[in-house]
Parts: structure tokens; sequence; C-alpha cells
């Protein structure tokens, strides 16, 4: 009886997963998708307590079970209450990373018990979930101390070989695990464990800050395949749908990603791109150019009269917290007849959706958020175009200059309104570290200050004239 009900549980759990990502696609009920896949996560976790019943055994350690599930939820949502938004990314690689090591730990204390079982397939599940979850930790560990600015970029000559023989060295004692007759398999295995660490480490070191969203995302599908291993070997059916989930929509992700910075799957898997391999870019050809800047006053002159006004958001609008203040811009326009679009870039700010996030928490209407494509095709019949703190995502480089490390990738069409009026702290280069062309194009002006107090002064302007 307890064994059906517990099924029951576990069929509740993989369900609530599927629709709460089927909500999550929409951000009207992004929210309320979230708590569906929760709620069925606790009931799963509350099934498997009360009502698992193991072979020849009992289960107990539920006071260590009880203790670790209170710290966990208190850290967790204590962190989750006061991160602030630009410190998001951040805490999505922590908590990603954390999950990659749950399944490798879960691999570790297995292999012990099942691989003497000399079942292949049990041992390749063990296998599996550790170098991937091992990968997925070290990977995000790194990625989080390069979202944070605490490590920087590094490589050395020939570092993609050496993954590549690092990988392949993982994989060659893998085999001889499975499929050898060898006498000191733990020790072998601890090799294999210390390798992925270290693999993870040298795959997300080199990759440069324009290309974290992409590293994020596959991570994130690391960490999902880890589990789905898991639930493989456990013959759980909730953890193998969850993973499964987490995995395939990262893989997904990532495609879109690496679409969107026009960039090779490939590559990313082996740590080859995106590194600052130059500080190219500047004004167009090579010449010298200044930039004109733009008044507070002159500003909301035009964007007060004028017919379409677009957005861009970027990574300074979350530094200033000034999502909420933009939304009163946008009001503010509206109430005036101007039309108010934003444009948002797949990859702009630090991870997959930042930006969309960013927007939903201050209620702008998703109705009004251009995607790339539908974006560049509305520029060239917007009057302003206003960019706030976007820098790569806009930069005429990744379309004309072929030394840019960021050739070749999609951006937003910026420079086809006629005027582009961009908002900075700085004439400081992007995360990509190198220099905007858009800077010093004609139609383009320069307003230089924090987000929040410059939107702000803008809104006042607005409305005395």
């Amino acid at each position: 009886m307890q064994t059906n009900i517990l099924s029951i549980c576990y069929l509740i759990g993989s369900v609530s997963f599927i629709v709460g990502l089927k909500m999550l696609s929409n951000p009207a009920t992004a929210r309320k998708g979230n708590l569906v896949s929760a709620a069925g996560m606790a009931i799963a976790i509350f099934g498997t307590l009360f009502l698992y019943q193991p072979a020849n055994s009992s289960f107990h350690n539920l006071g260590w079970i009880a203790g670790a599930m209170v710290i966990g939820t208190v850290v967790g949502a204590v962190s989750a209450r006061k991160v602030k938004m630009t410190a998001m990314p951040e805490m999505v690689s922590i908590f990603n990373g954390m999950g990659g090591l749950c399944a490798a730990l879960i691999s570790i204390v297995e292999f012990g018990h099942i691989a003497q079982d000399n079942a292949p397939m049990h041992v390749l599940s063990i296998l599996a979930g550790m170098i991937i979850g091992s990968v997925s930790f070290s990977g995000s560990m790194i990625a989080y101390g390069k979202l944070s600015g605490k490590i920087k970029d590094h490589s050395f000559s020939g570092q993609h070989i050496f993954n590549l023989v690092v990988l392949f060295v993982i994989l060659l004692l893998s085999a001889y695990i499975i499929f050898g007759d060898s006498t000191s398999p733990l020790i072998i295995f601890g090799f294999v464990l210390a390798l992925s660490l270290v693999y993870g480490i040298l795959f997300v070191l080199p990759i440069g800050g324009a290309d974290m969203p992409v590293v994020i995302s596959l991570l994130n599908s690391f960490t999902g395949i880890a589990t789905a291993c898991a639930g493989f070997l456990y013959n759980n059916q909730v953890m193998l749908t969850g993973g499964i989930l987490v995995g395939s929509a990262g893989a997904i992700l990532t495609i879109l990603m690496c679409k969107a910075m026009n960039r090779s799957l490939k590559n990313v898997l082996i740590g080859s791109f995106g590194g600052n391999t130059a500080a190219a870019g500047g004004p167009a050809g090579g010449q010298d150019a200044a930039f004109k800047e733009i008044s507070l006053s002159d500003a909301a002159m035009v964007m007060k009269y004028a017919h379409k006004v677009i957005i861009v958001p970027g990574y300074g609008l979350a530094v200033a917290q000034a999502q909420h203040v933009c939304h009163e811009l946008e009001k503010s326009l509206t109430k005036d007849g101007v039309v108010v679009k934003y444009a948002i870039h797949p990859v702009a700010g630090r991870m997959p959706g930042h930006m969309n996030v960013l927007l939903a928490e201050a209620d702008v209407s998703y109705d009004d958020l251009l995607e790339l494509e539908p974006a560049n095709e509305e520029f060239a019949s917007a009057d302003v175009v206003l960019i706030l703190g976007a820098n790569d995502v806009v930069n005429p480089a990744a379309e004309n200059d072929p030394s840019s490390p960021i050739y070749g990738m999609p951006i937003l069409e910026v420079g086809k309104a006629k005027m582009v009026i961009i908002n900075k702290r700085s004439m400081r280069p992007g995360y990509a570290g190198i220099e905007n062309q858009l800077f010093f194009q004609p139609n383009s002006s320069m307003l230089f200050g924090d987000a929040k107090d410059v939107l702000q002064q803008l809104i006042g302007q607005i409305k005395e004239l």
C-alpha cells in the first residue's frame, strides 16, 4: 500500500515539474509555475521520507536529513530574499554548482556499494553522474568568481588541446573501470574525480565575459543530466524526470544562446571561445573620432515629442536598480502619446533571461518586449533609441570588424534609428573588454550618469515640458 502511494507521489511530482516548466515560458505565469514545481518537489521529498521502504533494511538518519533540510531551506530562503538583481547570476551559479556537487556526492557514496556488483550500466550511471556533476560544480564556482569579478580570464598556449587531452583521459579511465579488471577501482575512481574537477575549472577559466550566459546555461544542463543519472541509478522516477527536464531545457537554451552569439557548441564544450583576445573596436575604420554628449533637457525634449521610443536595457540598468524608474519613464511617455517598446537581446546581462526578469520585477508588460529579430525590424521606424547600460549587444564591431572577439554575433541594430541616446557611467568598455563603435556614430549621443538618477531627472524634465 505504501509503495503504491509513493508511486503516486512521484507521479504527482513528475507532472508538476512538466506543468511548472510550461508555465515558466510565460512571465505572467512564471511565478505560479515555480510554486507548482516546488509543491511537486515537496510531495516527492516527504513521500520518500515517510513512505519509502528499503529492501532488507530500515530507513534511518531521519534526524540528520531533517536538520539538513531545515538548514538548506533557511539559507536558500534568506539568500534568495536578500540577493540583489545584479548578483542574481552569481547566485544562479552557486545554486547550480551545489546541484552538481550533490549529484557527484551521490555517485561517490554509491560507488563502493553498487560498483562491486559489477553491473556495467550501474557503474556507467555512477561515473557519468560523478564526472558531469563534478564538472558542473567546479565550473560553476569559477563562473561565480568571474561574474563577481574575483577571477579574471586565464588561458595558456595550447590550452584547448590540453582540455581535450584531460577529457580523453577521463573517458579512458572510466572505460577501464567499467570494462577492465582493476584490482584497485577506488584509486582510479579518485583520479577520475580529480580530473573532472580540474576539467571543470579549465573549461570555464578562459571563457570571456560576453559569453558567460552560454556557459551558465550549459552548466545548468550538466547539473540536470547528472541528476538524471542519479535518478536512473536509484530507479527514482521523479529524480529522473526532473533531471531530464533540466538537462534538456538547458541544452536547448544553450543551443539558442550559441545561435544568438554565433558560437559553435563544439567550441563551448572544449572551452575555446570568447576570451578577450583583442581590444578591438573603436571608431570604424580605425580612424580617430570623438563622441558627442547630449544634455538632459535635450534628451527629454526629443523623447517627449517622438512618435516611437525603443528602450534597450543592459547590465547598467541592473547595477543601478533602475527598472522601476524605467517603467515610470515608459508610463510618462505613453501618457504623451509616445509608443514605447523594449528591445531585449538574448544574452543581455549576465545570464539568460536576465533583462526579462529585471523588467518583469517592475511590472513591465510582456507584450512590450521585443526579441532580437522583431526589434531589428522596428529600429528603422524609431525616432529615439535609449540604451541603458547595454554595450556589447549593440556594438557594430560584431558586424564590421573581423578582428573583434564578438565578430559574427547578432546584435541589436540600434544604429538604424534616427537618434541613439546611450546612457553609461563612463566610456569604459563593456563586459567583453572591447571599445564600442556605436559611441562614435553620427546619430549617437552619450548621456553620462547613473541610470536611476538619469531616468529620474528625465521624467522630471519631461513633465515640465
